[in-house]
């Protein structure tokens, strides 16, 4: 069975963040969720991750209301937990502690076997003249695909 192409990024990730290293995750979620998922009705926009109790969670994920659900339909912005293996969570942990550190969700997609998973990073917060530069380098690389184009 072939899905519908999902992939919802975090855009400002990249931006506010230097991500160092990436995890793939699974999420546990209800059955209108994913369905709200696989219509391509959701956002990362002000996401994060947290660890309690040896446990990953994304806070703050929008996953719009099924339109055919019922008094089943899910709340938009609850806690989800992500499913990692145990070493995975101890790396996050000890990561997330530093202080600078933060977890985010880069990408939410569905994979080839129809099951949602959570690309997350860990991030070093930029400063505004590592933003600058960003902007810089993207700016430089649209000149120079335009040079090539022609």
């Amino acid at each position: 069975m072939k899905f519908k192409e999902v992939n919802i990024k975090n855009r400002r990730a990249n931006f506010d963040y230097a991500i160092s290293d990436t995890f793939t995750a699974g999420i546990v979620l209800t059955g209108t969720e994913i369905k709200s998922i696989r219509l391509g009705k959701a956002s990362l926009v002000d996401t994060f991750c947290y660890v309690d109790n040896g446990e990953v969670w994304v806070k703050n994920m929008y996953i719009a209301e099924y339109f055919y659900g019922t008094y089943n339909n899910h709340a938009e912005r609850r806690d989800r937990k992500l499913l990692l293996n145990k070493k995975e969570i101890a790396q996050l942990e000890k990561n997330g502690k530093e202080a600078g550190f933060t977890i985010v969700p880069l990408r939410l997609f569905i994979n080839d076997r129809g099951l949602a998973k959570l690309v997350i990073g860990i991030g070093r917060g930029k400063k505004e003249y590592d933003k600058r530069q960003s902007i810089k380098e993207r700016d430089d690389r649209r000149a120079m695909a335009r040079m090539f184009q022609k």
